[in-house]
């Protein structure tokens, strides 16, 4: 299966902006749907975009106009690029599947805070 390994989280102040990463690392098998995942400090994990092989994404409403999915099929690599983050989207963020099927990596945190 590989394992997921995302990066790119950090301290922002309000407003300003991250761009995240994934990738699907000693896996060649191709994902068809990737998403990014969040959780926030004792919440549950939740789905915050997603983008499937031939382009479609989805996001939350929370997110949606703020937050920009990217990804390369062919090599299981995804991006998400935050814009406008507010403090409420401080948590840590995760990539897999959609749905679920692969390990949880360690995430990326992001911490939203003046």
């Amino acid at each position: 299966q590989g394992q997921l390994v995302e990066s790119g989280g950090g301290l922002v102040q309000p407003g300003g902006s991250l761009r995240l990463s994934c990738a699907a690392v000693g896996s060649s098998v191709p994902i068809s749907v990737m998403g990014w995942y969040r959780q926030a400090p004792g919440k549950q994990r939740e789905l915050v975009a997603a983008c499937a092989s031939g382009g479609n994404t989805n996001y939350a409403d929370s997110v949606k106009g703020r937050f920009t999915i990217s990804r390369d099929g062919a090599k299981n690599t995804m991006s998400l690029q935050m814009n406008s983050l507010k403090i409420e989207d401080t948590a840590v963020y995760y990539c897999n599947s959609v749905p679920v099927m692969r390990p949880w990596g360690q995430g990326t945190r992001v911490t939203v805070s003046s």
